[in-house]
């Protein structure tokens, strides 16, 4: 059976750090994001005994070793739950991506909610959202809020019924506008989730983690938009602040990236402009602002010598009848 599905990548509101399962994919700590739209990642899967192996194709190459094992993990997990005889045939994965990837700009959340979303539907598993965000996980934990999209939290436990992501209620995606400054630089978030517990700021950020989860909710059900976001902005310094003490000395911003972080901070503060910034593990800038200032901030990250994208508010992940093959 064939099946296609689209999903959003996230941006990191209040983010996971760490793993306390490397192989389930279960985070030290709650998460939240938003979906960002019209980018998407799109995937087209097959399960069929005329297919020699298993393959996994994503952007038109052949993923191997480490990017294969992610996707394999996805594939088994659905084995696992189907009851139909035909999961257990090699199958034929092509995924393609409409942005730039390994920039910060959350490909592996998109690129693992539409794999699960896809090969859940191609094995004939009748799963509801938040449980496809579980199969989805255990490729990236991003990826799970990204199956439930728009705002989602993904919740942290040791199992499936805890450790899975839930959308929460709000109306702020009717005015959110991101401007998404462009700062080309390669990076591995596995590495710097890898060795996060053993900076010195790990235990600060996950004694402080709480009460930002609980900040975030109440400002997104109070559709508060100056709340979420400079919520988000302090977290993606705090964020920051423990890659850069792990023992590797992670540094992932880049020039063009603090020449965004100031024009936005001048604008908010000489100007009442309603404009924040926010990263995830990357180089990139994501420029939180609303439909009345969304011209003039592109404008001025523009500004700044880097590529601009204007992105909206993105919805769950769904199946789609475009094939890719």
């Amino acid at each position: 059976m064939k099946a296609t599905a689209i999903a959003h990548p996230i941006q990191g509101l209040v983010k996971y750090h760490g793993m306390r399962d490397d192989e389930k994919r279960l985070p030290y700590h709650d998460s939240i994001s938003l979906c960002t739209a019209p980018s998407h990642t799109k995937t087209t899967v097959e399960f069929s005994s005329e297919f020699d192996a298993d393959t996994f194709v994503v952007d038109g190459e052949t993923l191997e070793g480490r990017a294969a094992e992610r996707v394999d993990s996805v594939v088994a997990k659905v084995r696992k739950r189907a009851d139909a005889d035909h999961a257990a045939d090699p199958v034929r994965f092509e995924s393609e991506n409409s942005f730039p990837t390994n920039v910060g700009l959350g490909s592996s959340s998109s690129g693992f909610a539409a794999a699960a979303m896809a090969l859940s539907e191609a094995a004939g598993l009748e799963a509801d959202l938040e449980t496809v965000s579980t199969i989805a996980r255990v490729g990236s934990a991003s990826a799970a809020r990204a199956v439930t999209g728009s705002f989602s939290q993904l919740h942290t436990g040791l199992n499936d019924d805890d450790c899975r992501s839930r959308e929460i209620p709000s109306d702020l995606d009717e005015d959110v506008k991101i401007v998404v400054g462009l700062v080309p630089y390669h990076k591995e978030t596995e590495d710097a989730h890898d060795e996060a517990a053993d900076s010195h700021m790990f235990q600060a950020r996950n004694a402080h983690i709480h009460g930002q989860i609980a900040e975030m909710r109440d400002a997104l059900r109070s559709n508060d938009f100056d709340r979420v976001f400079e919520l988000a902005e302090h977290d993606s310094l705090s964020l920051a602040a423990t890659t850069m003490t792990g023992p590797k000395g992670w540094v992932y911003w880049q020039p063009a990236t603090l020449e965004i972080f100031n024009r936005v901070r001048r604008l908010r503060e000489e100007e009442d402009v309603p404009v924040y910034f926010s990263t995830d593990t990357g180089a990139s800038v994501y420029v939180n602002t609303t439909e009345d200032h969304v011209d003039r901030i592109e404008d001025e990250v523009s500004d700044c010598g880097v590529e601009t994208m204007v992105w909206d508010v993105g919805g769950p992940a769904r199946i789609v009848d475009d094939h890719l093959f």
